[in-house]
């Protein structure tokens, strides 16, 4: 459930031919926007204002886009060069019939998994602008539970320790791959000797040892 309130609901659909010619994209990729995008919607848009805050704070305005798409799969270079354009802060909803997908720009793109539409989850936390948008970051970003759970720490200390995890996650599927296929024993106990050392780098970062 996105529980935002009601005041800062926009529900606008942006013409999809105009949104696209003010990026700077590629041929190809405008081929891609123009074949794989449905529509484009400003769903929400949150200010200081319509949230009632009392401090101010850099980020103005931060909005969620639905973007619904006509095929599932999607080029993320579209959503970063979106995101890179535009002045506000921007949470992306990919729509592809009854599933979604979350997403957000912070020094590149970071995206959910698909899920049923009953599952995705937003909500805000904070009494700036700024404090909610950190926090809408974590939530669409960082997929680990422990690092989740250690709220106390800076959102881009919890960014490199997600993008470490998810490299180590990725090597640790290539090497336990290789060593179930490797025959030679040497080879197999180097490849998973390894596996161990990456299995316990990843092991560290969750419990913040790294």
């Amino acid at each position: 459930m996105i529980d935002f309130p009601e005041s800062t609901r926009v529900n606008k659909r942006i013409p999809k031919e105009a949104f696209y010619q003010r990026l700077p994209l590629t041929a190809k990729l405008k081929d891609k926007f123009v074949s794989d995008v449905d529509s484009i919607i400003i769903s929400n848009s949150l200010t200081k204002e319509n949230l009632n805050l009392a401090k101010d704070s850099e980020i103005r305005e931060i909005i969620l886009l639905t973007i619904k798409l006509k095929k599932q799969k999607f080029d993320g270079k579209i959503l970063e060069a979106i995101a890179r354009q535009n002045s506000h802060k921007l949470i992306f909803l990919l729509v592809y019939e009854g599933m979604r997908q979350l997403a957000v720009y912070r020094g590149r793109l970071y995206v959910s998994r698909w899920m049923d539409e009953s599952e995705v989850s937003l909500s805000l936390s904070g009494s700036t602008l700024d404090e909610i948008w950190d926090d809408l970051v974590r939530q669409t970003a960082i997929s680990s539970q422990a690092l989740l759970e250690q709220n106390n720490r800076e959102i881009d200390e919890q960014l490199k320790d997600q993008n470490e995890i998810n490299r180590l996650n990725k090597l640790i599927q290539k090497t336990e791959a290789a060593a179930w296929k490797e025959q030679q024993p040497k080879k197999r106990f180097e490849l998973y000797t390894k596996l161990q050392a990456y299995k316990k780098q990843l092991e560290e970062i969750k419990h913040g040892k790294a």
